[in-house]
């Protein structure tokens, strides 16, 4: 008997039927984010960041070019399970003459087209979206939507309005629905004079901006709690967006970095389950804040995963990944981050809720306890690597990372 067959015997045992789960998992899309392999960087003129974003550490081997950064990508996607997407920043349009004689509100469905035939031969479920209201001269006293100055606050909505038709395309090339996500870096260093006015003009912009309906476009917000130089306030807070989006039908976006160390997006998704049909995910690691680490297989990470599975919401939580960490191997972060997602995906799926469920209803609390703790021991391993060995991978894939590194990363100077 192999060690597979054991590990399906004991899931059995509780109820639970690897098969489906193994099945279940390959068909998950994970929106992998380009920004892992520049440093959140972009092809569109931007040689430092602003926003209150900060990507530390100078790891050898960073994309220059957009073909050196679709080559990054190329290899980690070769090294993940499952099934991808593509999640792109507006700053990373490939311009070519258009550079320096247009700006972001004027970006067309061209300019990203080397993208689409990309995702295309890499085999992709298709491709998500991002305006980049960050990394821009008009980023006008840390204020963007919600600007007091009319001109600032027009060429954004603009830009939110340009990325959302780039999102249409990207859907109809693709096949598949594109998820345009908006947030913004909006807020004040030191305690406001007025909170109320900037959140009138970013509400107003962001109706601006979707006013127009777009089939296969699906519209997000993402909230934040504080930034670098935005300590004080920010515009776009949870409560903000929790109320935009359920007054306007759209979708809200969750990063659990961007919330109070104390707080958890685990908890979060059911909340906004019971009120929505679709919800997105930026899932990241935030040490102490915002911190953007590499995701891991972690405890609030397999919280995440087993309240997505235990709600039958697979269909409905759309996952992306968001991080960026300069201080290690950049494509080694993307793998490591997109497996610890998966592992967590297939430990919800090998867990028998409904039986934890009905005794969490019998008040059993006691077997409860127990019940959880013993299966945290149970053979999860075995059946990833089968899982693994079905798509023609397995978990000793680091030297693939070093060999990478050594003949291309390192060339890089």
């Amino acid at each position: 008997m192999t060690r597979y067959e054991s590990a399906r015997e004991k899931f059995a045992s509780i109820g639970v039927d690897t098969e489906a789960a193994i099945v279940t998992l390959a068909g998950v899309p994970i929106s992998l984010h380009c920004w892992q392999g520049d440093d959140v960087l972009g092809f569109d003129g931007a040689d430092s960041l602003s926003g209150g974003i900060q990507t530390t550490g100078n790891y050898p081997g960073r994309a220059r070019t957009a073909q050196e950064l679709m080559d990054d990508i190329e290899k980690a996607v070769s090294l993940m399970p499952g099934k991808k997407r593509l999640n792109l920043h507006a700053s990373y349009a490939f311009l070519g003459e258009d550079k320096g004689k247009i700006d972001r509100d004027a970006y067309e469905p061209r300019h990203f087209a080397p993208w689409v035939d990309f995702a295309k031969r890499l085999g992709l479920d298709g491709i998500d979206f991002n305006p980049t209201y960050f990394g821009h001269p008009l980023v006008k006293n840390g204020l963007t939507l919600s600007s007091p100055d009319e001109d600032v606050r027009a060429f954004w909505v603009r830009h939110g309005i340009a990325c959302r038709r780039i999102a249409q395309y990207f859907a109809d090339e693709m096949g598949t629905p594109s998820l345009v996500n908006v947030w913004i870096p909006d807020g004040l260093k030191d305690i406001p004079a007025d909170r109320l006015s900037p959140r009138i003009r970013l509400r107003r912009s962001l109706d601006e901006i979707f006013s127009e309906k777009l089939p296969g476009v699906i519209d997000a917000v993402e909230s934040k709690v504080f930034g670098i130089g935005v300590e004080s306030y920010t515009v776009g807070s949870n409560e903000f967006y929790q109320n935009y989006a359920a007054t306007r039908g759209v979708c809200c976006l969750l990063d659990n970095g961007h919330y109070h160390p104390t707080e958890v997006v685990s908890d979060k998704i059911p909340a906004l389950l019971a009120f929505h049909d679709t919800l997105a995910l930026h899932v990241t690691r935030g040490v102490r804040w915002d911190s953007d680490h590499v995701v891991l297989f972690e405890d609030e990470l397999r919280e995440i995963a087993l309240e997505i599975v235990r709600n039958e919401a697979l269909g409905k939580v759309r996952i992306g990944l968001d991080y960026f960490d300069a201080s290690v191997n950049r494509i080694g972060a993307w793998v490591t981050g997109q497996r610890s997602m998966e592992k967590a995906l297939l430990s919800a799926l090998l867990t028998p809720h409904d039986t934890l469920r009905a005794m969490q209803d019998n008040a059993e609390f006691g077997r409860l306890m127990f019940e959880k703790e013993k299966q945290k021991m149970m053979p999860l391993c075995d059946v990833w690597e089968e899982y693994l060995a079905r798509q023609g991978l397995s978990e000793d894939w680091y030297g693939e990372i070093e060999d990478y590194e050594r003949e291309v990363l390192v060339k890089r100077v």
